[in-house]
């Protein structure tokens, strides 16, 4: 795994996640959006472009982040197949956005196995209790 960081501001609006072609499967996991030193009051809009099954550019917002009611969005490993692109559709930043990269190799069967993620190390939370009134 690597991890992997970048930030859109006014001036650089997009960043593009490429890999090189290989024998290797490539997934990138968006962990967290936040808003950085120097945003301001606005809406930031992050959208993530890629392409769909007939190779049409689709764009969908994932993050509408505002300093004075959510400066952070946390996307739970949000998994995506590069080439990926995360443009600031709205706002001036800076926004950051941090994950990994998770590099598997085709002859490497054993990744399904070792995977830290697996949901049976998962602890369970308990039930959501209504509020009191």
């Amino acid at each position: 795994n690597l991890l992997l960081g970048c930030e859109l501001t006014a001036s650089t609006k997009s960043y593009t996640f490429q890999v090189d072609e290989d024998d290797s499967d490539h997934i990138l996991a968006l962990s967290v959006v936040c808003l950085t030193d120097g945003a301001k009051d606005e809406c930031n809009v992050v959208e993530v472009v890629g392409r769909n099954h007939e190779n049409q550019e689709i764009a969908v917002p994932v993050a509408n982040l505002k300093l004075s009611c959510q400066p952070l969005l946390s996307l739970d490993n949000f998994k995506l197949q590069p080439p990926v692109t995360f443009r600031l559709a709205a706002g001036s930043g800076p926004v950051h956005l941090a994950g990994w990269h998770r590099i598997m190799h085709r002859e490497d069967a054993s990744f399904e196995e070792d995977d830290d993620l697996s949901e049976e190390d998962e602890e369970e939370l308990p039930p959501i209790m209504p509020a009191k009134k």
